[in-house]
């Protein structure tokens, strides 16, 4: 069943200071099947974000349409998590507080929201920090959080703009672990974007490539891999052959990037 429709959708922005227009993305289409899990590649500039920030509602296409469940999305709502790069809980909300705050605004029972909250504080590993303020935790116990409170809210869709991209590699190779055990139990619809391919790789069940400014997609790999995973699967020769290719694909990319500017 398709559950997200991404339709010729590209984004020019105006120039700065009458400068030319910067054309971010080329027609776009993609379609994204329920309880998928796909990973965004490509290099810096390329579009990547400003494509799931459509997708999220926070930014406007310049031509084409975003629908998910067959309706067009307008603007920013419930039915679609979003988890950036940079941390942005509420620094005067504890830990089980931030998580509860989309129940809260929901007006959903304190008892429900309380099991809920419970439930997540245990899936992400907080248990004990449940009353911690954020600036008392580590950045990828921030990530935690920031993954639970979008989870908590059941939406359809969770969109991730390359959350783990600011932690050391051994968080980060923990934090993956922790996101695809929670996808692999749940089945949520997944869009996450990355300029890590082994990231890329180890989480998707498809890597979607996109191009150098302007961006579009010019390739869609299914990753083939068995679950669950762990992080053994790394050395695997099916997921070196498949970095392979990636890094392939990328380079030629990154080296386009780099001569245009």
């Amino acid at each position: 069943m398709t559950k997200l429709v991404i339709d010729n959708v590209s984004r020019i922005f105006p120039g700065v200071r009458g400068g030319a227009p910067v054309t971010a993305l080329t027609p776009t289409n993609l379609s994204v099947a329920a309880n998928d899990f796909i990973t965004i590649l490509g290099p810096s500039g390329c579009g990547k974000s400003t494509l799931l920030r459509i997708v999220a509602g926070l930014d406007r296409p310049s031509a084409g349409e975003v629908r998910l469940d067959g309706r067009r999305i307008t603007g920013p709502g419930a039915d679609r998590g979003m988890v950036f790069q940079s941390y942005t809980l509420f620094p005067w909300l504890t830990v089980a507080q931030n998580i509860a705050f989309g129940l809260r605004e929901k007006g959903r029972q304190e008892a429900e929201t309380r099991d809920i909250v419970a439930s997540y504080i245990d899936k992400v590993g907080l248990r004990g920090f449940e009353n911690h303020w954020p600036k008392q935790l580590s950045g990828g116990m921030q990530q935690r959080t920031a993954i639970a409170r979008a989870l908590a809210n059941d939406p359809e869709i969770l969109l991730l703009d390359e959350p783990f991209g600011a932690l050391d590699n051994q968080t980060r190779s923990l934090m993956q672990e922790l996101l695809l055990g929670i996808w692999e139990r749940e089945r949520k619809t997944v869009l996450f974007v990355t300029h890590d391919i082994e990231e890329a790789i180890f989480l998707a069940s498809r890597v979607i490539v996109m191009s150098a400014r302007p961006g579009r997609i010019k390739a869609d790999l299914a990753v083939d891999l068995p679950h669950p995973r762990d992080y053994k699967m790394k050395t695997s020769p099916e997921f070196s052959a498949l970095k392979a290719r990636l890094t392939e694909e990328i380079r030629v990319e990154a080296v386009l990037a780099a001569t245009e500017h």
